[in-house]
C-alpha cells in the first residue's frame, strides 16, 4: 500500500504537473462568467412539477432585513456557523409550474413579465400555455408578472387567490396591487383554508406574513409537496430561527407562529417543499432536533 501523501509530497506533485501542463495550448476557452440554470423539472406522482428562477437580487446589510428582534453579535454568530456573509443576502424568485396532465397551473408570477415568461420558455411552455395562475400573496414580487405593461402575461389562464389576501389589498390603495391585479379582478376565483383550486391541491391558511398568505399542498398518487411561498423568507435567518422577525413580516407574531406549526408538519411528514426565495433550486426539507430547525436542500430525492 502507498504510504500517504504528505503535504510537501503534495506540493511536489502539483509543481510536476503544472511543468507537464506547461505545452503549448491548442485553443483558449473563453471566460463565460457565472450562470444558473432557469428551471429545474421532477415528478410527483402523476404530476410533473418544474421550478422557474425568474429573478435573483444581492441585497446589502440582511440584519436589517432578518433577525429585527436580536442583536448584531448573535446575528453575526449565527451567520459565521452557517457559512453565510452578514454584509449581503443572495434573494431568490421562484415561482412554480405544476402540470396535472390536464392542467398546466403557475404559482405566483415573480418580479416582472420579462424574467417568468423567460424561464417558462427555457422550460418548455409558454405564457398562453398557462392554464390557472394561483397568487400566495400579493406582495410585488409574486404578482409582478401578471401584466406585461397593459396586457395581461397569461391570456388564456384564470386566477385564484385567497380572498382574505384580495380584500386587504384592494381597500390598501398598493400600487402593485392597481397596476397588476386590478384589471383582472373579475377573472379572479377567491378560496379559504381547505378549499381546492384544481384536483390535487388544497390551500392552507399561512397568515402573518400578509393577512391573508397561504400556502399550497400539491398531492398525487400518494406524493405530497408543499408550495411553501413566504412563510420562511431565508434558510438559516428565518426557517432556522422561526422567532426572529423579519421586515417583511406584516404581522411579526402570527408569522412567527406560522412558521413555527408549518415546520413542525413539515419535518414531521418528511414532506419536501418548494420555498419561494429558498437557495435555488427551492426544493427542500425541514429536519428538527432538541435545538431547533434545519434546512435539508433536496439532493437527488426528487428525481427517484
Amino acid at each position: 500500500m502507498s504510504p500517504p501523501l504528505s503535504r510537501r509530497g503534495f506540493i511536489a506533485s502539483a509543481t510536476a504537473l503544472s511543468a507537464a501542463s506547461a505545452l503549448p495550448a491548442w485553443a483558449t476557452a473563453p471566460m463565460l462568467g457565472a450562470a444558473t440554470p432557469p428551471f429545474r423539472r421532477f415528478t410527483l406522482g402523476g404530476f410533473e412539477v418544474t421550478t422557474l428562477l425568474a429573478g435573483e437580487a444581492t441585497r446589502p446589510d440582511p440584519h436589517s432585513i432578518f433577525g429585527l428582534n436580536v442583536d448584531h453579535e448573535e446575528f453575526t454568530a449565527v451567520s459565521e456557523a452557517a457559512m453565510i456573509p452578514t454584509d449581503q443576502a443572495q434573494f431568490f424568485f421562484t415561482p412554480t409550474v405544476v402540470n396535472t396532465g390536464s392542467e398546466l397551473v403557475l404559482f405566483d408570477t415573480g418580479l416582472n413579465a420579462e424574467g417568468t415568461t423567460a424561464a417558462l420558455e427555457a422550460a418548455g411552455y409558454s405564457a398562453d400555455m398557462i392554464d390557472t395562475v394561483v397568487i400566495t400573496h400579493m406582495h410585488g414580487d409574486h404578482i409582478g408578472g401578471l401584466m406585461d405593461g397593459d396586457t395581461p402575461t397569461f391570456a388564456n389562464a384564470g386566477y385564484v387567490t385567497g380572498s382574505a389576501e384580495f380584500d386587504h389589498w384592494s381597500a390598501a390603495g398598493d400600487d402593485n396591487f392597481e397596476a397588476k391585479v386590478r384589471p383582472l379582478a373579475e377573472q379572479f376565483t377567491m378560496i379559504g383554508d381547505g378549499d381546492a383550486g384544481f384536483s390535487g391541491h388544497t390551500a392552507m391558511a399561512a397568515f402573518g406574513h400578509t393577512p391573508g398568505h397561504m400556502v399550497h399542498l400539491i398531492e398525487s398518487e400518494g406524493e405530497s409537496l408543499m408550495i411553501a411561498a413566504d412563510f420562511a423568507n431565508h434558510y438559516v435567518w428565518s426557517l432556522a430561527h422561526p422567532d426572529w422577525e423579519v421586515k417583511f413580516d406584516m404581522d411579526k407574531a402570527a408569522a412567527a407562529q406560522t412558521r413555527k406549526t408549518l415546520l413542525d408538519m413539515l419535518a414531521a411528514e418528511k414532506m419536501p417543499f418548494v420555498g419561494y426565495h429558498m437557495p435555488w433550486p427551492a426544493t427542500g426539507y425541514v429536519e428538527k432536533s432538541d435545538s431547533g430547525y434545519a434546512y435539508v436542500p433536496s439532493s437527488y430525492q426528487l428525481r427517484l
